[in-house]
């Protein structure tokens, strides 16, 4: 899916953290208060965020924890007003090559068992199912399935993000 508006990609700052809640707020029953986001840009080395950016409004956000040798993604998020632009996508691209820039091996997450599109975005990246937390979102105790990528060296790997590279740039 192409975008429909330029929109780039950039390390979160703390002025973007009131923008970020915003769009947790519209997208989670138990969304992150905005003081974890300013704890984890000032305080946890092991913590990277980036936001997406259309003009100068926040439209997207994600993180990830360095977590030993795999990129933890910790959160992910696009404003209802702007999903299924592929601005998840550029997001997740920036992930997966931030977290080769870091170090790790491969990427993993949780996702909600009724999250069937954002499962199918992870899938579209390599991510496999690779077991299930029960009763892992406090706010329902629904499931969360654990999705994992190959190595990020792996060809396979290379292969799916050049693709998305070049999706992008078209």
């Amino acid at each position: 899916m192409a975008l429909t508006a330029r929109v780039r990609v950039e390390p979160m700052t703390l002025g973007d953290v009131a923008a970020v809640h915003e769009i947790e707020r519209l997208s989670f029953a138990t969304p992150w208060p905005a003081h974890a986001f300013e704890q984890e840009l000032r305080g946890n080395r092991l913590a990277r965020y980036v936001v997406a950016r259309a003009g100068e409004q926040v439209v997207g956000f994600a993180g990830l924890w360095l977590m030993v040798d795999e990129g933890h993604v910790t959160t992910f998020g696009v404003h209802p007003d702007w999903r299924r632009q592929g601005i998840g996508r550029q997001l997740l691209l920036n992930l997966a090559e931030l977290s080769i820039a870091i170090g790790a091996r491969r990427m993993t997450l949780e996702v909600r068992v009724s999250n069937e599109a954002a499962q199918a975005l992870y899938r579209g990246f390599g991510f496999d199912l690779a077991g299930r937390r029960a009763r892992y979102y406090t706010d329902d105790g629904e499931d969360a399935l654990v999705m994992t990528t190959p190595a990020l060296d792996d060809p396979r790997m290379r292969e799916i993000l050049a693709t998305e590279r070049e999706r992008l740039t078209r």
